[in-house]
């Protein structure tokens, strides 16, 4: 088998990440790394023995598909130029800074037969698996997704930089069209808020109540999934979970059985495999576009209190 050509866009924290993961997938041929500070992309390259290209149309000629972890008012351009040029690509959440740059991104991918999949690592996550296994009906679903600051992605507030993940796995979920939403935020140490909170109500009758903290001491990202006769409570950082049931009028609590893995590793070679044989990524386009749109949403509504 022909090894498949994949590039990188992008060598900050998240872009060195990608290229380490590439460098190790097997039947890919890590082709080129592309990023506007010349030098860092040159140090990545020589320390995995990929070649660092000087722009943007030379990575176009060496790839057969791309990962895209730039800044996020980049991606859109950067993506349409690839889409353009017949590249299949991976786009960081958030897709695009908006839903209509996000919906003609997906748009062109699906006119032009091309894979784009957005990169909501959590969706890859051996937990999530755990949890699609045993979900029925969620009535009630809570998250928390805390972390200490980080100096990057400042940008854009937490809702877009961070509880856009959760935003979309509760999309992915409950699957049910939101009714109505309730947020709050503040900023402490940035321009955006830097904690929010978000109670959004679908259509279905299902509630989900969100959280998400830049400005935390320490890293959390939990769920947990209350349905008919049970709750599950899910761990993503330890991948570790627990399932409480109601059987004879007792509670009995048991642990959930996860096979550990790295998500990003499963999200790059899962978006290798689709790219290589044509088929719909886990999270496309128009889903990027959809929890993109919330996110926006709930941004909106936190601004607007601050008026």
């Amino acid at each position: 088998m022909q090894k498949f050509k994949v590039g990188v866009v992008g060598t900050g924290s998240i872009g060195k990440n990608h290229a380490r993961v590439l460098s190790e997938l097997p039947d890919v041929e890590f082709a080129a790394i592309y990023d506007a500070d010349a030098a860092t992309a040159a140090e990545i390259g020589g320390r995995l023995g990929v070649r660092a290209v000087s722009s943007l149309e030379e990575f176009a000629t060496l790839v057969d598909a791309a990962t895209i972890a730039t800044p996020t008012p980049t991606h859109f351009p950067i993506a349409k130029f690839l889409l353009e040029k017949r590249k299949h690509c991976l786009v960081e959440k958030p897709i695009t800074e908006t839903t209509r740059d996000a919906t003609e991104l997906a748009d062109l991918a699906q006119s032009a037969g091309l894979v784009l999949q957005v990169g909501h690592i959590e969706r890859f996550n051996p937990v999530l698996s755990a949890l699609e296994a045993r979900l029925t009906c969620p009535q009630f679903i809570e998250s928390h997704r805390l972390s200490p600051y980080p100096n990057r992605s400042i940008e854009i507030g937490v809702v877009l930089d961070l509880m856009i993940h959760d935003l979309e796995i509760v999309l992915h979920l409950v699957r049910s069209p939101v009714k109505y939403v309730d947020a709050v935020g503040i900023a402490v140490l940035s321009r955006g808020e830097d904690i929010a909170n978000a109670r959004i109500r679908f259509e279905n009758g299902c509630v989900a109540n969100l959280t998400a903290s830049r400005i935390s001491p320490e890293k959390m990202r939990k769920i947990r999934v209350f349905q008919k006769d049970a709750y599950l409570s899910l761990d993503y950082q330890s991948q570790t979970g627990e399932i409480h049931r109601l059987e004879g009028g007792q509670i009995f609590r048991e642990t959930v059985e996860i096979e550990k893995d790295e998500p990003l590793k499963r999200e790059l070679a899962a978006f290798v495999e689709c790219a290589r044989a044509g088929a719909q990524p886990k999270v496309t386009g128009h889903q990027g576009a959809a929890a993109l749109e919330l996110a926006i949403q709930i941004t909106k509504q936190i601004q607007a209190a601050k008026v």
